[in-house]
């Protein structure tokens, strides 16, 4: 509902959508199945969030995997949970035209599997040098991420059970897109 009066203001750009995920601990809740040892946190328990946002960095869609789990085999089931977003006359948006997303999900097949889609994969390669320019579009999906860490309570993962994480990261992304919509 919230995204729907967005895109009824104006507020949503479906040209390019975003993907990116982060890293947070996990204090509680070891064997979990969204919880895994971390490869960036010397195999301590953690979870990644991911993030699929517009072009202006309104997060349509957000989940929650163990912190093992390899960033570009998240890229499909994220763009299939992205919701119809109605709002304006015609048929509801779900797709956007431009995926852009980092190194992490450089892999040919999921490269294929969005052509496919009719979606154009604009993901930075692995073994080239930085300055691609991707940087420029791709901000916006790190402050969306940084709104998701903003509330205390989820900057690390107190919660064992899976599905109460989950819950309060659903609040966190309505907070986020409540801050977006205008005034009337």
């Amino acid at each position: 509902m919230l995204l729907d009066r967005l895109r009824a203001a104006d507020r949503l750009d479906f040209s390019r959508a975003t993907v990116d995920a982060s890293h947070v601990q996990a204090k509680r809740g070891r064997s979990r199945p969204k919880v895994g040892p971390s490869p960036v946190d010397r195999g301590r328990p953690g979870s990644k969030r991911h993030v699929l946002t517009d072009a202006h960095g309104t997060p349509l869609r957000v989940s929650l995997t163990g912190g093992n789990r390899n960033d570009v085999t998240q890229l499909p089931p994220l763009l299939d949970a992205a919701p119809a977003v109605r709002g304006k006359r015609g048929r509801p948006r779900r797709k956007p035209r431009r995926v852009h997303a980092d190194r992490a999900c450089d892999h040919d097949l999921y490269r294929q599997r969005l052509r496919e889609r009719g979606i154009a994969p604009v993901i930075a390669r692995r073994g080239t040098e930085h300055g691609s320019g991707l940087g420029r579009t791709r901000w916006v999906a790190e402050a969306a991420l940084f709104w998701l860490h903003g509330p205390r309570r989820l900057r690390i993962r107190w919660e064992t059970r899976d599905d109460i994480h989950i819950g309060f990261l659903q609040l966190a992304h309505v907070m986020a897109l409540a801050r977006k919509i205008p005034a009337f």
